[in-house]
């Protein structure tokens, strides 16, 4: 079955999730390692992915479902909805990570993004 634009453009977005998801766990995980000595701003670096990975990914989404909702694909409506539950179990794992953080790093920008993107999610 050949596969139409807007499939790949889900499964673009997907992957833009997926890149999100995985930094922000990242740098989760590292701030809070015990053994970290200096200091740096989450706040850019959260705000730097933000840009590059869901931005992106959003618009991607939001394309192939105008796709999808004009030629009637059910394979594309399923991806967008993937790439939801990709954020959105991400972004919940995120959340209890948020605990182990150091309080020096609890910043209006940390503490917000997972719920943030999660309550978008449940607005779509």
């Amino acid at each position: 079955m050949k596969m139409q634009y807007g499939a790949y453009i889900a499964m673009a977005g997907i992957g833009l999730y997926a890149m999100f998801v995985a930094e922000i766990i990242s740098i989760f995980n590292f701030m809070g390692d015990p053994t970290l000595t200096e200091f740096f701003e989450p706040e850019s670096k959260i705000l730097q992915f933000i840009s590059i990975g869901v931005a992106p990914g959003v618009i991607m989404s939001g394309t192939s479902y105008m796709i999808g909702r004009k030629f009637g694909s059910k394979q594309i409506g399923w991806l967008v909805i993937a790439g939801g539950i990709v954020l959105l179990v991400g972004m919940s794992y995120a959340y209890t990570m948020l605990d182990n953080i150091d309080k020096d790093y609890h910043i209006f920008t940390v503490v917000i993004t997972p719920p943030l993107f999660m309550l978008f999610l449940y607005q779509l």
